[in-house]
C-alpha cells in the first residue's frame, strides 16, 4: 500500500512526515535516506497501532464504526 509523504528541506537534510498517520515523522541527510527512514517509521507506526487496537479490543471498551459525510456546499467549487 502506498502512503503519501511530505518532505521538508532543511540545513541538516530532509524531514519527512506521513500526513495520514498522525505523529509519523522521520528524517535523513539526503532525500533518499529520508524516504528509506519514513518507510521504517510507517511500518513501526502501523505495528504499534495494530498492537494498541488489539489491547483495546481485548478490554472491550472501544467500538469501531463508520459514517457517511456529504461534502459541504462551500467546497463544491474547490
Amino acid at each position: 500500500m502506498k502512503y503519501p509523504v511530505q518532505l521538508y528541506k532543511s540545513d541538516e537534510g530532509f524531514a519527512v512526515s506521513c500526513p495520514v498517520l498522525p505523529g509519523c515523522w522521520s528524517q535523513g541527510a539526503t532525500r533518499s535516506e529520508a524516504l528509506v527512514n519514513i518507510r521504517e517509521a510507517i511500518t513501526l507506526w502501523l505495528e504499534v497501532a495494530f498492537e494498541d487496537r488489539q489491547k483495546e479490543d481485548a478490554e472491550g471498551e472501544v467500538f469501531y464504526d463508520s459514517v457517511d459525510v456529504a461534502p459541504s456546499p462551500a467546497f463544491a467549487h474547490a
